[in-house]
């Protein structure tokens, strides 16, 4: 297999009420694993740019992006596919619509969990919780990818 260079893509840590917004990023529900809203960088605009586009399209709010929080990669050896995520701290600019839809259909479910509720739901990465409750900056080091 020949060596691609990695895919850069942003996600965003949005706490409320002292929960954290997740999305499922599975067109039709296919897979039950959560993770945060965000997506892949466009070249040529910033990262809080590319970032509040993303999270506009997946949950349909915009954001005031902070500081980053986590880095996190993992590869697919069968395909190649290798994906580094960078986190950052953000805050809502307003609620979640109620009738919103993904324009891409990537997204088909979004809520707000507490930290508790995130022991019963499968979520990547596994340093999820440590990222938005915790402080500094965490780095997950290089891990095969899960569906």
């Amino acid at each position: 297999m020949k060596p691609r260079s990695p895919r850069l893509a942003v996600r965003a840590l949005i706490l409320d009420r002292d929960r954290l917004l997740l999305v499922n990023a599975y067109p039709g529900g296919t897979s039950d694993l959560w993770c945060a809203p965000g997506g892949g960088v466009h070249a040529g605009t910033g990262l809080p740019e590319n970032l509040a586009r993303e999270v506009m399209e997946e949950c349909g709010i915009a954001i005031a992006v902070g500081a980053p929080c986590l880095v996190n990669e993992f590869h697919d050896p069968a395909t190649g596919f290798h994906q580094v995520d960078v986190y950052f701290r953000c805050r809502a600019l307003g609620p979640l619509p109620p009738d919103w839809t993904d324009p891409e259909g990537v997204v088909t479910e979004r809520r707000f969990v507490s930290r508790a509720e995130m022991a019963s739901l499968r979520y990547k990465p596994d340093s999820l919780p440590d990222a938005a409750w915790g402080e500094g900056i965490l780095y997950d080091p290089l891990e095969v990818i899960v569906r």
